[in-house]
């Protein structure tokens, strides 16, 4: 049985909640912490891991829960610094003020930076089999570093105040926000010990997933609300950010929006035909996409 999303972040909110004061040794340093992690998070990614490892059969315990929640540490940790004065200067991040405005920029930043190492200390603290956490660490680790999402991170700020052709921008987003969403999928066939084909379904799966996301998100900061984001709207043009809707306009977005999901529906069904299972409880997910 797949769980709901909504069943599935409580879940992720509780065992985040009870484990996170375990580990941190300095009150200011966990209360910072604490503060951007229980924020109110949508928690998709650590629920497509686990949504991922039901469909594939699996089960999700005490180490289950811990490896994926491991990935919501590592992304609370990149809005922590996404942020700050030096980087997006936001002083609204889910509906609240952001780290450095209620902590100061310097424990902010060692709030981002405690989250992250945290993020590989679970990844690899539990007893999944070892040969699962080796592969789990060294996949987040790709998704996240140099070659993805810093990576991503580097070019949105090298290209502010230049125009990317849709190819660039299509390569920036698959590091900047792509990647860990490519991630979340696939650390479900690796819990899972999926085999090859099946991982790269799952990879592409996410990959297309995380291209929507990064769409979608373009599109709401045009014709959202800050009620409904919870952070700054129509913010991106006036920084010179490369969006879809700038690069393409709203109606051009919302086509390769609609492309990006139709790759992920295709990837969706891939999966069923190789592992003989059904993939509908991906369905909920893609409903997030509504305009």
């Amino acid at each position: 049985m797949v769980e709901t999303i909504s069943e599935l972040k409580t879940r992720i909110d509780d065992y985040l909640g009870v484990n996170l004061a375990a580990d941190v040794d300095q009150d200011t340093l966990y209360s910072s912490m604490r503060y951007s992690l229980m924020a109110g998070g949508k928690r998709l990614r650590p629920a497509l891991t686990l949504a991922t490892v039901q469909m594939l059969g699996g089960a999700v315990d005490t180490d289950v829960m811990r490896a994926a929640t491991a990935l919501e540490l590592l992304h609370t940790y990149s809005l922590i610094h996404d942020d700050l004065p030096a980087m997006d200067d936001d002083d609204l991040r889910r509906g609240k003020p952001t780290n450095h405005y209620r902590f100061g920029a310097g424990m902010a930043t060692l709030a981002g930076d405690g989250l992250l190492t945290l993020a590989f200390q679970w990844v690899s603290d539990n007893k999944l089999p070892a040969a699962t956490r080796a592969e789990l660490t060294l996949a987040l680790a790709q998704a996240a570093g140099p070659a993805g999402m810093v990576a991503g991170q580097a070019r949105d700020i090298e290209g502010e105040g230049q125009q990317l052709d849709l190819d660039q921008l299509r390569y920036l987003h698959r590091q900047k926000t792509g990647a860990l969403l490519r991630y979340a999928v696939l650390a479900g066939g690796i819990i899972t010990n999926q085999s090859r084909p099946v991982k790269a379904a799952l990879a592409d799966f996410g990959a297309q997933f995380g291209l929507a996301f990064q769409i979608y998100d373009d599109l709401m900061d045009v014709l959202g609300t800050t009620a409904q984001m919870g952070k700054a709207v129509h913010k991106d043009a006036g920084e010179q950010k490369n969006t879809y809707p700038g690069l393409l306009g709203t109606a051009g977005a919302k086509d390769q929006l609609h492309q990006a999901l139709a790759g992920a529906r295709a990837a969706q069904t891939k999966i069923g035909k190789l592992t003989g299972r059904s993939f509908a409880g991906y369905d909920q997910f893609l409903a997030y996409f509504k305009l």
